[in-house]
């Protein structure tokens, strides 16, 4: 049986932290770590930073300042070309890759659009973007039917359970956790046939977090977290899932993302 450690981090800016990278695979020796948020154009990408840490397998789609996702590897892989480009934008928010692990694995890196402020598309632009590229995720994943032998992560975006959030009252009405957004998720959840790993191995009425903002002064004794990154498995891989870790300690690291590692494992 092999052990396969997948990761999911919004690095936010991988030159930047590119240091906190040697952190995180001290920490949770991963196999893979898809990262979100990189900002960065493919030709300045760190690949010799990323090589030394031992992922000589490498997949990047970036952009100048914002966006951005990237795959890094101790497996090889094959990308997926022919995926979607999500809205038409060419926006650098999805990667996909076939793992050549035994039996396969289809691997889906997203960064959803965080919406903006005001949840409301009439007056709020990025909010509607944000609505459209799940409606089309959904679509796409409902076209293809049940996924099988895949893995879809990243920072989605949006806390949907009531414990997803500090607090479901206060948080309601706030971008992440309306009903419109909530709905959104749970139904690309449901086209896809998909599995939601965390709440496999924490189940609500747990709180989970995966991101605390940086407008709060002291964010450990505030707490006041949301659970905005996710790993999704196929159905047919839930006997397979072996462990979980939220390295909730990188939000305390110096210069840190407001979005911690998630780390989930599974026996193959």
């Amino acid at each position: 049986m092999t052990s396969l450690r997948i990761v999911t981090w919004n690095i936010n800016s991988v030159r930047l932290r590119i240091s906190l990278l040697a952190d995180l695979v001290r920490e949770l020796s991963p196999d893979v770590i898809c990262l979100q948020e990189t900002k960065c154009p493919d030709e300045f990408f760190p690949h010799e930073g990323t090589e030394a840490l031992g992922f000589p397998y490498r997949a990047v789609r970036g952009m100048k300042g914002y966006n951005g996702v990237a795959i890094l590897s101790r497996v090889p892989f094959t990308v997926r070309h022919d995926d979607p480009d999500w809205c038409g934008r060419g926006d650098c928010r999805h990667l996909g890759v076939d793992l050549d692990v035994p039996g396969g694995l289809e691997l889906h890196d997203f960064y959803v659009p965080a919406g903006g402020d005001i949840p409301d598309r009439a007056v709020n632009p990025k909010f509607g973007h944000k609505l459209d590229f799940v409606a089309e995720a959904t679509a796409w994943n409902q076209a293809r039917g049940p996924m099988r032998r895949a893995m879809m992560l990243g920072d989605l975006n949006i806390a949907p359970m009531p414990d997803d959030v500090w607090s479901h009252k206060q948080m309601v009405k706030v971008v992440s956790h309306t009903p419109v957004e909530v709905a959104a998720l749970d139904g690309w959840l449901a086209a896809g046939g998909w599995h939601d790993a965390i709440r496999h191995f924490v189940p609500p009425p747990e709180k989970v977090y995966t991101w605390w903002s940086y407008r709060a002064k002291d964010w450990e004794a505030a707490d006041r977290g949301r659970r905005l990154d996710h790993v999704w498995v196929s159905k047919d891989l839930v006997p397979h899932l072996a462990s979980h870790r939220i390295l909730k300690p990188a939000r305390g690291w110096l210069q840190c993302s407001d979005h911690v590692p998630v780390l989930v494992e599974l026996a193959l």
